[in-house]
């Protein structure tokens, strides 16, 4: 039985989509009840549990042998590192004992040692906590997320412009989630002893012009990038609903994105779902 950790989020319901269309037993783990009648009718368990209830949560982990585990994201209004944090206590206290034979953890380019920079810091501690239990481990190090521009098709919409952080010329490595799904059911079924660090992003790198420019052609109407100075970045996310805790941690990694290191070409997993087609799909659906 393969558990999934965030099955109702755009990469975990790929992979668990992935794992089924393969005949793989699947249990997503949810926080709420609201999708049990969707996953079970793709035939799929799912159990309800609260990640910081670590008794039911290392009950349910004993059901399987396989663990997605994806460190549910926390809600920006709050200080998402204290909160991350504390999930990912829980979770990785839930392991302990549970008599899983293997885990794929999801993590992302750029995680490391750090304070108030958000996933990067809280990812690259779930990726030395698991380095130092005895389970076998791989972990997927996933570009940006393509999804992440979701929230954009409203403005392209209604105003014919997509806000962004980046520089509107800086190219970066996206990725859909549905590459990183089937990444992560391919790890899912390989041997216990096949680990590893993977990096996957997609077939290039685009930056946001070219994200303007893939609803501009999915929407067949004029769509500019509108760059945010970074001066006023703390305040555009404060005015988002975001607390000033997670606005400075979002500040943060958007900086280290900007201005870090990208993993050798050669190291890293291509997907096969550009940008553009990414857009015109979402586009297409939510029409």
């Amino acid at each position: 039985m393969h558990i999934i950790l965030g099955g109702n989020g755009h990469v975990g319901s790929a992979l668990a989509q992935t794992l089924l269309s393969q005949g793989e037993p699947v249990t997503i783990v949810s926080r709420s009840s609201s999708s049990i009648l969707k996953w079970q009718k793709r035939g799929a368990r799912v159990e309800v549990v609260d990640v910081h209830d670590t008794i039911e949560l290392r009950r349910t982990f004993a059901k399987g042998k396989r663990l997605f585990l994806l460190n549910p994201p926390a809600d920006p209004a709050t200080d998402i590192d204290i909160e991350e944090r504390k999930s990912l206590a829980f979770i990785l206290e839930a392991i302990k004992d549970s008599g899983l034979e293997k885990i794929v953890a999801e993590s992302t380019y750029g995680a490391q040692p750090g304070h108030r920079i958000g996933d990067l810091g809280v990812l690259y501690e779930m990726e030395q906590q698991l380095a130092a239990q005895s389970i076998p481990f791989s972990i997927i190090r996933a570009a940006y997320y393509m999804s992440n521009w979701d929230f954009s098709l409203q403005t392209a919409k209604q105003d014919g412009a997509i806000d962004t952080f980046f520089p509107t010329n800086f190219v970066l490595p996206m990725v859909a989630p549905r590459d990183i799904g089937q990444l992560a059911a391919r790890l899912m079924t390989e041997p216990v002893e096949s680990t590893g660090l993977h990096y996957i992003e997609g077939p290039e790198r685009y930056s946001s012009l070219n994200v303007a420019q893939a609803f501009a052609k999915a929407l067949q109407k004029p769509v500019k990038a509108v760059e945010t100075p970074r001066d006023q970045w703390i305040n555009t996310m404060q005015n988002m609903g975001f607390s000033h805790e997670a606005a400075i941690s979002f500040s943060n990694m958007t900086t280290i994105v900007i201005e870090g290191e990208l993993p050798a070409r050669d190291v890293v997993i291509r997907g096969t779902i550009s940008l553009e087609s990414y857009i015109a799909e979402l586009v297409h659906f939510t029409s």
